[in-house]
């Protein structure tokens, strides 16, 4: 895993910024040995081991939730996150000339080769772990944005929008090369899109939304390899400041669909099933969230948003970059085509392999 190594991200440390660290350290019970700057924080070397100094760039509350949930969890046999530190006068933060700061542990680790299908269904088991875990967890203490969505309107709004942008289209006397090339796969993702909504009606995802929300299900939001370490053989979730309520599929869906544009993946359905059957193997997935999963990750999103910014939004790009950026995206038409009708293969023999499992 060595193109992840941490090193990468390390910056240049100005003379201010070492001076400005080292007297919010001084708040702390522990000695300073080096430090370095790697992102937007601070990794310092202790006489306890390396911690992490960051800054708190909004307000309090994120800070104050991951603090919240890293006990919690911790109480909850998850302990693959990093734990706080505290003032010597037993504060969560630091002050210093108006900005505030907390320290955390440092995670001595790797960032995850998603590339890697075994890593990444590491990656998906701890992620099913932390839904688990949080389950149990008051959330009334939290201050969180609750994100469930009326995803059946979200879509049914989309197909709208492709439905006007082909009229203005067809409206058109002179139509440009991204006109063309962005009516000719219209109707292509427009059935896909329909077909999305069909399976999300048939999931009964007003219950699933139901249930998340009167359980108030705590999701990671920023789940992606920047956010998982793997120290040894043990894999860590950093930085819970995004966190908020919703549906758990969504963390999962988002992880596989953003891995599925990459080239190690490309729409291969067999990958997504496998990262599926992980996270299965520790938190159990209904069929409806399933079928919930299956609108999540293949409704084209990224050609909707596309046409909108074009057509809607008249977003001042080249068309050279609107061609680009279409293009980018129909590399991978047939094999989404393939990957949906898979998929609803898999759903009709779910139940059999349930009881494989059980």
């Amino acid at each position: 895993m060595g193109d992840r190594k941490l090193i990468q991200y390390v910056d240049e440390l100005t003379d201010k910024e070492k001076s400005m660290v080292k007297k919010v350290l001084e708040n702390y019970n522990f000695s300073v040995i080096d430090i370095s700057k790697v992102r937007s924080s601070y990794k310092i070397d202790t006489n306890i081991g390396a911690v992490c100094l960051k800054r708190v760039r909004h307000n309090k509350t994120k800070t104050l939730n991951s603090n919240y949930l890293a006990e919690e969890l911790d109480k909850n046999n998850f302990p693959y996150t990093s734990k706080f530190f505290r003032t010597k006068d037993n504060y969560l933060f630091a002050a210093y000339k108006k900005m505030y700061f907390y320290v955390v542990e440092w995670i001595d680790g790797d960032e995850c080769d998603l590339n890697d299908i075994e890593e990444a269904c590491a990656c998906v088991r701890l992620l099913a772990k932390l839904h688990l875990s949080s389950q149990y967890i008051d959330t009334k203490v939290l201050k969180v944005k609750n994100n469930l969505k009326n995803w059946p309107r979200i879509f049914k709004k989309n197909l709208s929008d492709l439905d006007k942008i082909k009229k203005h289209i067809e409206k058109k006397r002179l139509r440009s090369e991204f006109d063309k090339v962005y009516k000719s796969y219209l109707d292509s993702f427009y059935n896909m899109g329909s077909m999305c909504l069909q399976v999300l009606n048939t999931a009964d995802y007003y219950t699933l939304s139901k249930k998340a929300n009167e359980q108030k299900f705590i999701c990671h939001d920023s789940f992606y390899y920047q956010n998982i370490i793997k120290k040894d053989d043990t894999y860590y979730i950093v930085n819970l400041d995004n966190i908020l309520i919703d549906l758990h599929i969504n963390d999962l869906s988002k992880f596989i669909r953003r891995l599925m544009f990459k080239k190690e993946y490309q729409w291969d359905f067999e990958k997504a099933k496998i990262m599926i059957e992980a996270y299965n193997s520790v938190n159990k997935l209904s069929t409806s969230e399933l079928e919930a999963m299956l609108s999540m990750i293949i409704f084209p999103h990224k050609f909707c948003r596309l046409g909108k910014k074009r057509y809607i939004k008249h977003k001042d790009w080249s068309e050279n970059k609107y061609i680009r950026k279409l293009n980018k995206l129909l590399r991978y038409n047939e094999a989404q085509q393939k990957f949906l009708n898979d998929y609803l293969v898999y759903l009709e023999s779910f139940d059999d392999f349930k009881e494989n499992i059980d």
